[in-house]
């Protein structure tokens, strides 16, 4: 198998760039820059990059509807109109801690949206543990609390039959999976299913492919690895040209391209001049098992 080909294709020195997502009526790659506090649109075609600015830190974005999103900022669940670069401000939670922010979120395989809470560091690399917290926003707006005492709720995925919930706590070095109620959207049956070394990173954002496997970005590791999703055996390492890998998502017209988010916040002035990629999106091809697998939209 030929080795997968790495190419920057944004290369604009983002600060924290998270949450890819392949927009496949317009072709294009919406993903945000959590510190710079922007919703950001990639064309591949034109190579230029729109974005929204908002207000609080921006943790994840989704789709909605063709140009309609669902964000998450600060503590707050809005609906972007990117025409209008106005948002609709649909709940706010965790009002009880001050510090908390929501961080990655994705829209789950019945349209609701699923996005978690974190605490920001109170110093480099320190989080106060079990401050997080895992909610789902349903159609009607209104917001239930799925889980608490998390440590950084990050990368989220369904598995290909809708019955499986994949969900990283970065804090604990964790992948977990829980049993999903697709009708419902609850949870049940929590089991760790992959503990990674800190030596190898702490996991971040996921995505699945076509086989259902895992692929998940370790920041501070430099490198996105694939996970069996029944075993937790890691299958594959994917090694990035940058240490601060944030998040992947699988797009393009066949959804054959892996695109990798990168952050540039967090890195000395020698480490930045050692990483002139620092911060950019990569699109890697030839990674295995792309293909016809496309992204929820909000209900």
């Amino acid at each position: 198998m030929a080795a997968p080909r790495i190419e920057a294709v944004i290369r604009e020195k983002h600060r924290m760039g998270e949450c890819p997502v392949w927009e496949e009526e317009t072709g294009q790659l919406v993903y945000v820059d959590i510190n710079a506090r922007t919703v950001c649109r990639w064309n591949p075609l034109s190579g230029e990059v729109q974005t929204v600015g908002l207000r609080d830190p921006v943790g994840c974005v989704a789709l909605r509807r063709k140009g309609s999103y669902v964000v998450a900022s600060g503590t707050c669940l809005g609906l972007l109109d990117w025409e209008t670069q106005q948002v609709q401000w649909v709940a706010r939670l965790d009002q009880d801690k001050p510090h908390n922010r929501f961080n990655d979120g994705k829209v789950d395989p019945a349209g609701r949206f699923v996005a978690g809470t974190m605490p920001e560091a109170s110093a480099p690399g320190v989080w106060e543990p079990g401050q997080g917290s895992l909610y789902t926003l349903c159609a009607d707006h209104s917001v239930v609390r799925q889980l608490d005492q998390l440590g950084i709720p990050n990368g989220l995925d369904w598995s290909l039959d809708h019955r499986t919930f994949y969900h990283v706590d970065s804090l604990d070095y964790a992948v977990r999976v829980y049993d999903y109620d697709v009708q419902t959207g609850s949870l049940a049956n929590p089991r760790l299913l992959c503990q990674l070394e800190p030596a190898q990173g702490m996991p971040d954002g996921l995505c699945l492919d076509t086989m259902g496997t895992l692929w998940v970005a370790c920041i501070d590791g430099g490198r996105v690895i694939r996970v069996d999703p029944e075993t937790g055996t890691q299958l594959c390492t994917l090694e990035m040209p940058v240490s601060r890998v944030t998040s992947c998502c699988f797009g393009g017209p066949d959804y054959s391209d892996l695109y990798v988010t990168s952050a540039a916040d967090g890195l000395s002035l020698e480490q930045l001049s050692r990483e002139p990629q620092a911060g950019h999106v990569f699109k890697v091809g030839g990674a295995p098992c792309g293909g016809r697998l496309g992204s929820s939209h909000l209900c």
